[in-house]
């Protein structure tokens, strides 16, 4: 099994539509609501979400990556500077817990019918060497720490397990809850690495 994680650039972005919206729903997510207000949807896109987001994929750097086994692609990390996604960057509940400039993951997907093949772990690791490419001292996700009988569909996408595993640490907790539970501060410093 091959595996390959490529920035989302405008020559990606099917294989990334192929991931997060593979029926095209024009009201769909397109992975937006972290990195962009309203109005800066409405900006990019003209009212498209999709639009919006193929603008953002022609910046640099590019919002994420998409990851590939064996030439198909299976998943989608939106990660970037913590500064430049808007959610993070003006959230009263997930404050930064220091001055480094970490990157952020935001959002972690695995493609309908590809979950649970051992996809997340190559994913987090080529989402991780793109930041620290650019420059990224540390990278940080705020997932839920999950008690056994939580409901997780409406939690972040990934959990605590998932993310150790990635070598991430738990570093603090934020302010923000989901179903009762704080999120995590959880951060890989690539300064060691």
């Amino acid at each position: 099994m091959e595996w390959e994680t490529r920035p989302l650039t405008p020559e990606r972005f099917e294989d990334f539509a192929d991931v997060v919206n593979r029926a095209r729903r024009s009201n769909h997510c397109w992975c937006l609501s972290h990195r962009l207000q309203s109005a800066e949807i409405e900006h990019l896109g003209d009212g498209s979400r999709e639009q919006a987001m193929r603008r953002l994929c022609e910046r640099d750097p590019p919002p994420g990556v998409v990851t590939y086994r064996d030439g198909e692609p299976v998943g989608w990390c939106n990660i970037g500077p913590r500064s430049e996604i808007t959610r993070l960057s003006r959230s009263r509940l997930i404050r930064p817990l220091d001055d480094l400039p970490v990157w952020s993951v935001v959002c972690v997907i695995v493609r309908p019918g590809r979950r649970r093949q051992g996809v997340t772990a190559p994913l987090l690791e080529g989402a991780v060497a793109y930041a620290a490419a650019h420059g990224a001292p540390a990278v940080e996700s705020y997932p839920v720490d999950p008690p056994e009988r939580m409901d997780l569909t409406m939690a972040f996408v990934g959990t605590r397990a998932m993310f150790e595993q990635a070598d991430f640490r738990v570093v603090g907790t934020t302010d923000a809850v989901a179903g009762g539970m704080p999120r995590l501060v959880m951060r890989r410093d690539l300064r060691r690495a």
